[in-house]
């Protein structure tokens, strides 16, 4: 059991970066494979990227590759994801999401979701 926070979330220009922050409590980070997931107006839920449980892997989506990154720090429960060249088409609610599994790209994988955080980009 884990319970999942973003954070950092908010509005920006077309161009700028920003990092989103997963914290992890009630349970130890390291334990779990990490997804990032958003969900755009009007769209469904998509697959950004996911971290395995020491970060020695990553796979990001074609539509973020090059322009996102994420990162982990087990040792203060969080996750970290980079957004740089962000453009309206990224205006999204973001989350995280903890899996006991391997990487992947499926929601149904991930046994633990946080509320979301919004980022909003304007063009």
């Amino acid at each position: 059991q884990v319970n999942l926070a973003e954070s950092g979330g908010g509005l920006l220009q077309a161009g700028d970066s920003l990092t989103l922050s997963c914290a992890a409590s009630g349970g130890t980070i390291s334990h779990y494979t990490v997804g990032w997931f958003r969900r755009g107006p009007g769209k469904e839920r998509e697959f950004v990227g996911s971290i395995s449980f020491r970060g020695s892997s990553t796979w990001l989506s074609d539509s973020v590759k090059g322009r996102f990154t994420i990162t982990r720090d087990n040792a203060k429960n969080m996750v970290y994801q980079q957004m740089n060249s962000l453009n309206a088409e990224d205006s999204a609610k973001y989350f995280c999401a903890a899996s006991d599994g391997i990487i992947s790209d499926r929601p149904t994988d991930y046994n633990f979701w946080g509320p979301g955080t919004q980022v909003t980009v304007s063009s």
